[in-house]
C-alpha cells in the first residue's frame, strides 16, 4: 500500500542548498534498540540503498509503497519476512535514497539482515550518521538534528513536546530571523565605513542604533527561552552549599532517601563533589553536595572549596544549609559566594539541637536532616523551583552549546552598540560579525567540521 508524501516532504526553500558533495557510499544500521522486541527496523541510506534492498527482498520496490517481502541470505534462504519501504531522494529523512526493512525484533535476525546488507556493499553507519547526512543535505539544520536526539531521550511528555517543537524548527526560525536582522545591521555599518568623513547620524545612525537595540531585546528573550529549554532538557542544577558541619551531606542523604554521602561530626569531611539525581514533577533535579566554605583548611579541603565555588557559578539554584544554632554567622561566611546564583533556598538545619522550638523565619526553612522534621517543606520549595522553570506551552529544547552561543552573541551586540555610540564603525562591524557567526553556530551555518562530528557522535547508531 502507498505511503503518504507527508512523512518526508520535499525540502522547502528555507534550508540552504548543500555545500557538501553527495555521499557515494551507502550506510546501514539497526534503527531500533537491541532487544526491544516487536518490530525491528534496519535502515539503509545512500545511492545503493534501493539496489541492496531489492537484492535482499528479491523483488522490485515501488517508491513509497509498503511491500510484504521475504528477506533472503546469499543462498536464497529466508532470514525473515517483513515490510520493505523505499523513500526516493530528496524526499526522505536523509535527503538520499532511504530504505527501511521492517522485520521481527529479534536481535540475531536483525544482525543477520545487517550483515547481508554489508555483504552487498553497505557499511555500518557511525553514531548519528543518518541525522548528520540529513543536516549536510539540507533536510534539517543542526539545531533540528540535535532535537532528534533530544526527542528520543525525552523522559516525560513536556520534554518530548519541547523537543518536537525544536525539531519542527521553532528555535531555528527565531535564530535565523535574528541572524538576518544582525546581518542587515552589519551591512549598513560596513557601508557607512566607506563614508567615514560623514557623521553617522547623517547616514541613518539613529535608526541603526534603534534596530540594534531592538535586536538586543529579541536576543535577550531568545536567550531566556533557550535557558529554560536547556533546563527542561538537562534538568535543574542545584548546589548544596554552606559552612562546614552545617549538615549539608545529611540533608542530601535525607532528600535522596539513602546514605549517599559520608557524615561525621568532623568539620570538612566532604572534600569532593557528590551528585544525586532526583525527579520532581517531571523535571530532573541534580543535587550537588559540596565542601563547606570557610577560610583556611588544608590543601585537600581548599581544593574541595575551589570546586564548590566553580560548581556554584554554573548553578541554577543554591540550597543554602546553615546551622540553626547560629545561622547569621553561617550566612555571612558564604554570602559572597552566593552573589551570582540566580535563585536560592535557605535551610536552617539541626533544629533538633536547639534548646527550644525555633521561631519561624520568612526567608528560611527549619529542618532536621536527622529526624526528618521540615523536609516536606524543602521538597515543596524544590517543586516550586522546578515549576518556576516551567518553559510553557511554546517551549523548545536547547543545549548548553546553544545557550553559550547566544550569550556570546549578546556580548558581541553589546560591544557593537557601545562602538556605535562612539562612532567606532570598524569595531562595531567586527563585533556584529562575531555576533552573527555565533548565531550561525546554533543552526550549523558557521560550525567547524570537527565540532559537527563531535556533536553527531553522541547520537544513537540508527539515527
Amino acid at each position: 500500500f502507498p505511503i503518504p508524501d507527508s512523512r518526508f516532504p520535499i525540502p522547502d526553500s528555507r534550508f540552504p542548498i548543500p555545500v557538501t558533495p553527495p555521499a557515494t557510499d551507502t550506510i546501514v544500521a539497526i534503527a531500533t534498540p537491541p532487544g526491544a522486541g516487536g518490530v525491528g527496523i534496519v535502515r539503509l541510506s545512500g545511492p545503493a540503498a534501493r539496489a541492496i534492498a531489492e537484492t535482499v527482498c528479491a523483488r522490485t520496490l515501488r517508491p513509497r509503497h509498503a511491500h510484504h517481502v521475504r528477506f533472503l541470505d546469499d543462498d536464497g534462504a529466508s532470514i525473515d519476512d517483513g515490510i520493505a519501504l523505499w523513500f526516493v531522494a530528496p524526499a526522505s529523512y536523509t535527503g538520499e535514497d532511504v530504505v527501511e526493512l521492517q522485520a521481527h525484533g529479534s536481535p540475531p535476525l536483525l544482525r543477520q539482515l545487517v550483515a547481508r546488507c554489508c555483504a552487498l556493499g553497505a557499511r555500518m553507519a557511525r553514531p548519528g550518521e543518518f541525522s548528520e547526512r540529513a543536516c549536510l543535505n539540507g533536510r534539517l539544520d543542526l539545531a533540528q538534528a540535535e532535537a532528534v536526539a533530544d526527542l528520543i531521550a525525552a523522559a516525560d511528555v513536556r520534554a518530548a513536546r519541547a523537543a518536537r517543537r525544536a525539531l519542527e524548527g521553532d528555535f531555528s526560525r527565531r535564530v535565523d530571523a535574528l541572524a538576518a536582522i544582525v546581518l542587515a545591521i552589519r551591512v549598513h555599518v560596513e557601508a557607512a565605513i566607506d563614508f567615514a568623513d560623514e557623521p553617522l547620524d547623517t547616514l541613518g545612525g539613529e535608526a541603526l542604533r534603534a534596530r540594534l537595540a531592538e535586536a538586543r531585546v529579541q536576543l535577550a528573550d531568545l536567550l531566556a527561552a533557550a535557558e529554560r529549554g536547556q533546563q527542561l532538557r538537562d534538568g535543574l542544577h542545584a548546589v548544596i552549599v554552606g559552612p562546614p558541619n552545617a549538615g549539608k551531606s545529611s540533608l542530601l542523604n535525607a532528600l535522596a532517601g539513602s546514605d549517599r554521602a559520608i557524615v561525621t561530626e568532623v568539620a570538612g569531611t566532604t572534600r569532593d563533589l557528590l551528585r544525586e539525581a532526583l525527579r520532581i514533577d517531571g523535571v530532573e533535579l541534580t543535587l550537588v553536595d559540596t565542601a563547606g566554605l570557610r577560610e583556611g583548611g588544608d590543601a585537600i579541603e581548599r581544593e574541595g572549596m575551589r570546586r564548590a565555588r566553580d560548581e556554584l557559578r554554573r548553578a541554577d539554584l543554591a540550597l543554602v544549609v546553615l546551622d540553626a544554632r547560629d545561622p547569621e554567622a553561617g550566612l555571612a561566611a558564604v554570602a559572597a559566594d552566593l552573589a551570582d546564583v540566580p535563585r536560592r533556598i535557605v535551610v536552617h538545619n539541626k533544629i533538633d539541637l536547639l534548646p527550644a522550638p525555633p521561631a519561624s523565619a520568612a526567608d528560611a526553612i527549619m529542618v532536621s536532616a536527622r529526624t526528618g522534621a521540615g523536609l516536606e517543606r524543602v521538597h515543596a520549595r524544590l517543586r516550586e523551583a522546578a515549576a518556576g522553570g516551567d518553559p510553557g506551552e511554546g517551549a523548545f529544547t536547547a543545549r548548553a552549546r546553544h545557550v553559550d552561543a547566544l550569550r556570546r552573541s549578546a556580548q558581541a551586540l553589546a560591544e557593537a552598540e557601545a562602538s556605535l555610540h562612539h562612532e567606532q564603525l570598524e569595531l562595531a562591524a567586527e563585533a556584529l560579525r562575531l555576533g552573527h557567526d555565533a548565531l550561525g553556530e546554533i543552526t550549523g551555518r558557521t560550525l567547524p567540521d570537527d565540532l559537527l562530528g563531535a556533536i553527531f557522535s553522541s547520537f544513537c547508531i540508527g539515527k
